[in-house]
């Protein structure tokens, strides 16, 4: 590996007979993913009852950056889908952990924080579905190329259900009235 500016770039993953740890990374990767996704699920729950979460909420965050971040670990050449997701989902993120932490979800930001929370758990959910398609046979025989209609219904079917839920979440999740 070698660092150029502020950018990791993956060099010669076998450099001298050591392999680039990708038995401990794509576990790790693929758990933080997990967690992050089920992490998601809860706080979005919590949205519908006006439920901030705080621990699920810092669980969530945090394996989801952890998730795009450890992404640029792999050995990839040049521009992926992948990588543009992995960015993506960082800035979502940092707009939501702003939103959230340090303007506190005053005004509008209570609405931006639960968009962009939620477009960062469809995210990780997409790529998901990417990857199912990819790893589990019967699903790869279905879209070999992931350009098949079965997978195209299975990436619809995920946006229409997270357009809805989110705008369920963010007109669903208020401040709560303090009790006189």
């Amino acid at each position: 590996m070698k660092f150029r500016g502020e950018i990791l770039v993956v060099a010669d993953v076998s450099r001298r007979g050591h392999t680039f740890h990708m038995d401990i990374l794509l576990p790790a990767h693929v758990l933080v993913s997990l967690i992050g996704i089920a992490s998601g699920v809860v706080i979005l729950f919590g949205f519908f009852h006006s439920n901030r979460l705080d621990g699920w909420t810092a669980l969530f965050m945090a394996t989801t950056a952890a998730t795009s971040a450890s992404g640029f670990l792999f050995p990839i050449h040049g521009v992926t889908p992948g990588i543009v997701v992995g960015i993506i989902s960082l800035v979502v993120l940092a707009i939501a952990t702003i939103a959230r932490y340090a303007l506190h979800m005053a005004g509008a930001w209570r609405k931006i924080y639960v968009i962009t929370a939620m477009i960062a758990l469809y995210l990780n959910c997409f790529v998901l579905i990417a990857q199912l398609f990819r790893r589990v046979p019967f699903l790869t025989a279905l879209a070999p190329t992931q350009s098949e209609p079965p997978f195209a219904v299975a990436q619809g079917v995920l946006l229409l259900a997270f357009v809805i839920l989110t705008i369920m979440a963010a007109s669903r999740f208020r401040t709560p009235i303090p009790a006189v």
